[in-house]
């Protein structure tokens, strides 16, 4: 299914509201003038409003692509795109829900 790329100044959130910001790795292809997030890029969550278990909360710090685009590559890495789904997670890795890509470019799409 054809979606828009996703790239770094695009505005995404955890399912708790935090903001997910993503440090690219990709300095060669730009949208808008901002990198195209990759599969491989690190994306961060702030201000995640989680906090259970209570003495112990969890919130989501970072976000794992899961399922990026098929036929766009950059330097041999998956672009990730406006409908990729992927995994917020702790600290400690465990799983906090998916993520939701609120807006992106709408100039450029992949598969």
């Amino acid at each position: 299914m054809t979606a828009f790329l996703f790239h770094v100044g695009a505005s995404a959130i955890c399912s708790h509201g935090g903001q997910v910001s993503t440090l690219s790795s990709n300095k060669q292809v730009l949208v808008n003038g901002m990198a195209v997030v990759v599969q491989s890029d690190i994306s961060q969550v702030a201000g995640c409003a989680f906090t259970v278990p209570p003495g112990k909360p969890q919130p989501c710090v970072t976000v794992r692509w899961l399922t990026p685009a098929v036929r766009v590559f950059i330097n041999d890495q998956p672009a990730i795109l406006q409908s990729s789904s992927g995994i917020c997670q702790s600290a400690e890795q465990i799983p906090q829900g998916p993520p939701t890509i609120i807006s992106t470019q709408t100039r450029v799409s992949g598969t």
